[in-house]
């Protein structure tokens, strides 16, 4: 006779399942996720058609994205605060530095660079000065950019997956992020969710005009809603 699942086996199959419906949605090949991503670097090709000859910086994102990219710029300057995101032997045309993308040092805001580029980073930054300081490391850097942010209004918090996230207490947010199962990883304390919580700032279009002047905001939508936005600037030579 087989003895019937205890609770927490039936708890533990169903974060299971939900995790495998996160990875579909999100992740794992072939995911809603991973198509948006793709159909993005087409739309980032398009907008800088000679992207192939230009040199490239990346505030806050990876080696690994570049790498697993269709496009292949002349070279990539990668810069994140977290120094384990290098890889252990890189192309030569992609470079890796550890640092603060708002507050970056003068051997980097002394280089200009073709496209100043960066995905999902600015909603981490920290506050409205942390953002301004942000906006300033990249019309430093140089006169393209391509910076791009899930939108603040999107009715799905992308990093929770769970509706309306965005605009909840925090003290809601933080007991989600100790049991929400479609997150990407739960929070282990409480201390840890409010943590969690409080490093994320989802942004509106009027933010980004304001940290952006100059931009177009480009519009990413799914289901007919704006998703994400991005704020482009190309000069035409």
């Amino acid at each position: 006779m087989v003895a019937d699942d205890q609770p927490g086996d039936l708890w533990e199959q169903s974060v299971g399942h939900l995790h495998d419906i996160r990875s579909r949605l999100v992740e794992g090949p072939g995911s809603i996720g991973q198509k948006r991503r793709a159909g993005r670097w087409e739309l980032l090709a398009s907008t800088f058609p000679k992207i192939g000859t230009m040199h490239v910086i990346d505030l806050g994102g990876t080696p690994r994205s570049w790498m697993r990219a269709p496009i292949h710029p002349a070279t990539v300057h990668v810069v994140n605060l977290d120094g384990r995101e290098t890889e252990e032997s890189l192309p030569d045309w992609i470079t890796f530095e550890q640092g603060d993308a708002c507050v970056l040092p003068k051997h980097l805001l002394d280089r200009r660079f073709d496209l100043v580029y960066s995905n999902s980073v600015i909603e981490h930054v920290g506050g409205h000065a942390q953002r301004r300081r942000f906006a300033e490391s990249v019309h430093t850097l140089g006169e393209r950019y391509w910076v791009q942010t899930p939108y603040r209004y999107f009715p799905i918090e992308p990093h929770w997956l769970f509706p309306g996230f965005q605009f909840l207490p925090v003290k809601a947010q933080a007991t989600i992020s100790q049991q929400w199962p479609l997150m990407h990883t739960r929070s282990s304390s409480a201390e840890a969710a409010v943590r969690a919580a409080l490093q994320v700032e989802l942004l509106s279009q009027t933010e980004m005009r304001h940290y952006f002047p100059d931009c177009r905001i480009v519009k990413e939508r799914m289901a007919g809603l704006t998703k994400s936005i991005i704020a482009v600037r190309v000069i035409t030579e």
